[in-house]
């Protein structure tokens, strides 16, 4: 089941997305950077402000199953620019569609709303996710600046379908 997050959802979110950060993180740069207390205090405290957002400005989808938590995603318009801010799944669960029903979601979110156009930056080292963006249609931004260790690529919402 797809729903929008909710202010209870914040301690489970902000573990699960440091389950995933640690996956891909984990060998390339320091642990003290996507792990620890004071990591998870922080990274909940950016779900809470996500969560908090109007529609306007984007959304908080989570994913659940039997009721817990498999994953989230997030994403946020700002200046007429529609950015996935994030996207992670439970570890756990990877290979059962979980992702791409989240990411499905989004689209539909992205259609109704009348978006085009939807960027991401993606760690440079997450070949795994690269790899899903690009099976979901997410094309690298030839003219992009790389911005540090991560990867921008762009979606056509509309070829998305």
């Amino acid at each position: 089941m797809i729903r929008n997050a909710r202010p209870a959802d914040l301690d489970a979110i902000a573990a699960l997305h440091t389950r995933a950060r640690a996956t891909y993180y984990q060998g390339h740069i320091p642990e003290e950077a996507y792990a620890g207390e004071a990591e998870l205090a922080r990274t909940r405290e950016g779900w809470t402000v996500a969560v908090a957002r109007g529609a306007a400005e984007g959304g908080v989808l989570c994913a659940e199953e039997g009721g817990e938590l498999t994953g989230v995603a997030a994403f946020r318009t700002q200046d007429g620019e529609t950015t996935l801010t994030q996207l992670h799944v439970d570890p756990v669960r990877w290979r059962r569609g979980t992702g791409a029903a989240l990411h499905e979601a989004c689209l539909e979110l992205w259609r109704g709303a009348g978006i085009r156009r939807v960027r991401l930056e993606v760690y440079e080292h997450n070949l795994r996710a690269q790899a899903f963006y690009a099976a979901q249609g997410w094309a690298p931004d030839p003219t992009a600046t790389p911005s540090g260790s991560h990867r921008t690529l762009w979606l056509d919402v509309a070829r998305g379908e």
